[in-house]
């Protein structure tokens, strides 16, 4: 840090490098092209290297052409944190942008933990499956579903999930509980439409050991809660992750069947732009979601 001149200088060697002339960077320092002249003066007798080329026009030196974008992109990050850190100041909310499901099946019954834990944080939420794109007025950070990698953003793996059956205790104690994987056949089974990344059936099966060739599916629910919400009330076995179904298995509305399980593919993860993981409201979230889902991984890590 011994070679790290006065701010204003900095300043004044990012304007004059991007506008190529003295007159124009005074004229956005509000300053005088005499002051910006000085100021890179002092600049080049600190460092005890010649920035620019003067003459009829004003060319950067090689020098000068190495140390313009690392000084530019050092004032652009330094102001976009301070924003950052007053708009915290003044509480505005912090924007969270999470899936419909993570958010109603996990998220939703922790909030009266991430109250207490953090009284002075408040959370906009936006819940949306769409993927995340970062800037102005955007969510400050994002949980995604997915594989990674994720460029350009900082990535941290929170939760990773089993997938497994379960069935209302009505129906269980209707058909009588299952002994072996091949037993499930004469269940209703309850089939999710959409996108690969949807637990499929077939998979568990397969992963059970189990050669069989389902028929289509008389109905396909649209989501995940839809298919939760068909299961509590009894109308078959629904195949779900083990992260939205952790208030069902605890109070008993839904039972897990049989041993079988196999880890999801995919992952939630946690997003933000890089550098920003370390802002005290967004650093302070990301360690309460960190704890939360060790906890709740642990379980079926068992």
């Amino acid at each position: 840090m011994r070679d790290l001149p006065p701010a204003p200088t900095l300043k004044a060697f990012e304007a004059a490098a991007r506008h190529r002339t003295f007159t124009a960077a005074a004229a956005e320092l509000n300053v005088t092209q005499s002051a910006v002249s000085h100021q890179i003066a002092y600049l080049e007798a600190f460092w005890g290297m010649t920035l620019f080329c003067r003459g009829r026009s004003l060319r950067l030196t090689a020098a000068g052409e190495a140390l313009a974008p690392i000084i530019r992109q050092f004032l652009v990050s330094l102001d976009a944190t301070l924003v950052a850190l007053r708009r915290q100041r003044e509480r505005h909310p912090l924007g969270v942008s999470v899936t419909q499901s993570f958010a109603s099946r996990w998220l939703l019954p922790r909030l009266p933990d991430l109250e207490r834990a953090l009284p002075d944080l408040r959370l906009w939420i936006e819940t949306t499956d769409q993927p995340i794109a970062f800037g102005q007025g955007e969510p400050d950070i994002a949980i995604r579903l997915g594989g990674g990698p994720y460029p350009g953003l900082y990535a941290e793996l929170l939760l990773r999930e089993y997938i497994f059956p379960v069935a209302s205790p009505a129906l269980v104690h209707r058909l009588g509980a299952p002994r072996m994987p091949a037993d499930l056949l004469r269940f209703p089974l309850l089939f999710r439409g959409g996108p690969e990344i949807v637990p499929k059936w077939e998979f568990w099966f397969e992963r059970a050991g189990v050669d069989v060739s389902l028929p289509p599916a008389n109905t396909l629910y649209p989501d995940t809660n839809m298919t939760i919400e068909a299961a509590l009330a009894g109308y078959g076995v629904a195949l779900v992750r083990s992260g939205h179904v952790e208030t069902e298995l605890k109070d008993g509305r839904l039972i897990r069947l049989l041993a079988v399980r196999y880890p999801s593919p995919l992952a939630y993860h946690f997003l933000c732009p890089k550098g920003r993981e370390r802002l005290p409201a967004i650093a302070s979230l990301r360690h309460w979601l960190l704890r939360q889902s060790q906890a709740a991984q642990a379980i079926y890590d068992q």
